[in-house]
């Protein structure tokens, strides 16, 4: 079996100090946020597994459905020996792209959870034992140091995670990956596409209700992480499309006025009645908007998929 290699470049207590910066930062500013990378401890990872499967929430199967389709046609475009994997997780939808490269030699996952990266590289090596992986802890929003791998490398960034980071930083972001790409390197992007209001607030504001406890979790994370006292009970999910920004918004809507103690901060965090701290956003993009912000980036639009509706898109794209 090939060694399994796992590299820590994010400190230890990294975790905890960015959530103590993102909690100061977000609660104390108006309108109040939350980055949505902090629904994800392992309930939150339990509770958006189980988003992805309900009916409304089509993307995860869209995109799904284009790697089964166009595995072959992506590792063709690509000729990639090295697949390197940004918010890796548990790796299952890179497993389609893995199987149809004949001539790879690395799989690079790039996540800040190191069981998640541990569990996956288990996973993959028992069924791949040819197969070298080098597992990054690390946040991509921050820049990255990869380790020498054969070429091409094709990087990966599934999932339409793009869409939750803000304009500036999408900018920032796919500037910080074409600084990653050497000739015949490529990217490959999953993006969600817009489409009727309907069909988008829907997958965020699922009739079960698995969306609105997924949203809720952020709250509880706080609440044991910083000692905070935010009765859940007290805050309604609400999803909103801001056709401007061609986004969704999820958001937190105060039920009554109330005053959050977060004893770790020595902060205490007053709402009004109705006021709403937001999640998350979730861009929705046109091709034309990939195209344009890949050339921003010194990045060229070379391959377009969707999947058989339209819904959801991966390109390919190269540095110029």
């Amino acid at each position: 079996m090939s060694p399994f290699l796992l590299t820590r470049t994010l400190p230890l207590d990294a975790t905890d100090a960015a959530l103590r910066a993102d909690v100061l930062s977000g609660l104390t500013r108006s309108p109040k946020t939350l980055p949505p990378k902090w629904f994800y401890d392992a309930r939150g990872s339990e509770l958006f597994e189980e988003i992805t499967r309900v009916p409304e929430y089509y993307p995860t199967r869209a995109e799904r459905e284009i790697l089964e389709a166009r595995a072959e046609e992506i590792a063709a475009a690509s000729g990639a020996r090295t697949v390197i994997e940004l918010g890796s997780g548990s790796s299952e939808k890179t497993r389609h792209l893995l199987d149809a490269l004949p001539g790879l030699h690395s799989y690079v996952p790039v996540d800040v959870s190191e069981s998640a990266l541990t569990g996956a590289a288990e996973a993959l090596l028992a069924e791949r034992p040819e197969l070298s992986v080098h597992a990054l802890i690390a946040d991509f929003t921050g820049g990255l140091a990869l380790p020498g791998t054969p070429g091409p490398r094709l990087v990966a960034f599934l999932g339409g995670t793009i869409g939750n980071l803000l304009p500036e930083e999408r900018a920032a972001f796919l500037q910080s990956v074409r600084s990653l790409l050497t000739p015949g390197d490529t990217l490959l992007l999953g993006t969600d596409l817009v489409k009727d209001e309907e069909t988008l607030v829907a997958a965020y504001d699922d009739a079960t209700g698995v969306t609105a406890e997924f949203n809720k979790n952020v709250l509880n994370v706080v609440n044991r992480e910083l000692a905070a006292d935010f009765p859940l009970d007290a805050f309604d999910h609400v999803a909103v499309w801001d056709p401007e920004n061609r986004w969704i918004e999820m958001r937190l809507r105060a039920r009554r006025a109330l005053s959050v103690k977060i004893r770790e901060l020595d902060l205490a965090v007053l709402f009004e009645a109705g006021e709403e701290l937001r999640t998350e956003v979730s861009a929705k993009f046109r091709k034309e908007d990939v195209r344009d912000e890949l050339a921003a980036a010194g990045l060229r639009l070379a391959q377009w998929w969707t999947d058989s509706a339209g819904r959801f898109a991966l390109s390919l794209a190269t540095a110029v």
